[in-house]
């Protein structure tokens, strides 16, 4: 019997490189997985020391560029995973994460952390369908 087909990208059109071992997305089963993102502007230039709402727009202009260069939409986007490192800065992000992802309204988890890479304020990863 034939595995289903795998692959990835290194990286997706309007993304830096990978800062590590790894992939922005990589598929299988139908499903594209989005590695988790950091505010990381295109030119490889990390946003950690920008007011939250720039972070939270960069993560998300990442998540879509992995998903888009992964052959899939926002609209197909089944889970999010949110790492933030300041639960008072969850309705912030939730108000820019609407206006972002609009009507689809994918599972999603929030996930309170002490630190994350950089020092950044936040991370996303993301599950989309095919």
């Amino acid at each position: 019997m034939e595995s289903a087909p795998f692959w990835s990208i290194a990286t997706p059109a309007g993304m830096a490189p990978p800062g590590g071992h790894y992939s922005h997305v990589a598929s299988g089963g139908g499903l594209l997985f989005v590695s988790g993102q950091l505010p990381v502007a295109p030119d490889g230039t990390v946003l950690c020391d920008a007011p939250f709402e720039e972070q939270a727009r960069q993560v998300l202009a990442n998540v879509a560029s992995a998903v888009k260069g992964g052959g899939s939409s926002l609209e197909k986007i089944v889970q999010v995973r949110v790492y933030i490192t300041d639960i008072s800065l969850w309705p912030a992000f939730n108000t820019i994460y609407a206006e972002w992802i609009g009507g689809t309204r994918p599972a999603r988890a929030v996930v309170p952390v002490p630190t994350l890479h950089y020092g950044c304020s936040l991370e996303i990863e993301a599950v989309a369908a095919l």
